[in-house]
């Protein structure tokens, strides 16, 4: 099926919530590889991985794609059931970044190599995203590439939170990049 995509023009293999297939998708691309697969591979997470399991990609994924939904443990737990939310995504992501570095894009525009980090805004700044811009300049790199996303939409259980039941404001958005670049990040989406 990679193979496949490839020859339909795709430009890269995006493996979605990929980290309990790991096993898997080695074993996949091992035989896509000798059929011809060459474009870059995307391990699109939401960040609560292992690195135990990330060194056994060491050398095979060309971009990895994190989300950084919190910067607070007891909010993490509170609102996506996770223990240790904080203590699991940095050790992650600095191993991420140790295998990729920072996101490469061709002349094309296109994403060839290297860590680019999403980070959703929550209403009220529950996602925590002083600490988040901070920790990517400071323990990352600067020249880290985000995506500061602002479609938060409050659905399935969001109504038992009044703090989540709304849309974000602009105002919020807004400051939520002033944060980063005063980290001293710049590449955004």
């Amino acid at each position: 099926m990679m193979v496949s995509l490839q020859e339909l023009g795709c430009h890269n293999i995006n493996f979605v919530s990929p980290t309990i297939y790991v096993p898997q998708i080695l074993k996949a691309l091992k035989i896509a590889v000798e059929r011809g697969l060459n474009i870059p591979l995307v391990y699109n997470t939401g960040g609560y991985d292992s690195v135990e399991i990330l060194k056994l990609l060491d050398g095979v994924i060309d971009i990895y794609m994190p989300d950084i939904k919190y910067s607070d443990d007891k909010i993490a737990r509170k609102y996506s059931l996770v223990p240790n939310y904080w203590q699991k995504v940095r050790p992650a992501v600095k191993e991420m970044h140790r295998q990729v570095g920072d996101l490469v894009i061709d002349k094309n525009g296109l994403a060839v190599r290297g860590l680019l980090v999403r980070h959703l805004v929550l209403p009220g700044g529950l996602a925590g995203t002083e600490k988040v811009m901070k920790f990517l300049a400071r323990e990352i790199s600067k020249d880290t590439y985000v995506n500061i996303m602002d479609q938060y939409y409050p659905s399935n259980k969001a109504h038992h939170y009044p703090e989540l039941s709304r849309r974000i404001t602009s105002e919020e958005y807004t400051e939520a990049v002033k944060i980063a670049k005063a980290a001293g990040l710049w590449r955004f989406d």
